[in-house]
């Protein structure tokens, strides 16, 4: 799995790109034909906005998050994906 990471008005730190790292890692066990992810962290004052496109299995997945704190708004992401990649695999499973 490819993984980029993005910074939109803000500079990616290593402790950022290390948490997101943790947090896409943890999608990727619930499916295992994930080719790419793509991460944009911006920061638009007030809130933090994160933002994910999942590439799996030739389907597309999108999910976005804001908050005030990036943390937050990364936590709140991750949960978003891993039940979008959760019902996306259903689909498949069912369909079969």
């Amino acid at each position: 799995m490819q993984l980029n990471i993005t910074g939109r008005h803000i500079d990616i730190t290593d402790a950022l790109r290390g948490y997101v790292t943790s947090k896409v890692a943890r999608i990727e066990r619930h499916y295992d034909h994930i080719t790419n992810v793509h991460v944009v962290l911006a920061v638009d004052k007030p809130h933090r906005i994160a933002e994910a496109t999942v590439h799996a299995g030739g389907n597309e997945i999108y999910a976005d998050a804001q908050s005030n704190d990036m943390y937050a708004a990364i936590d709140a992401l991750s949960d978003k994906l891993d039940r979008q990649v959760i019902k996306h695999k259903e689909k498949l499973a069912n369909h079969r």
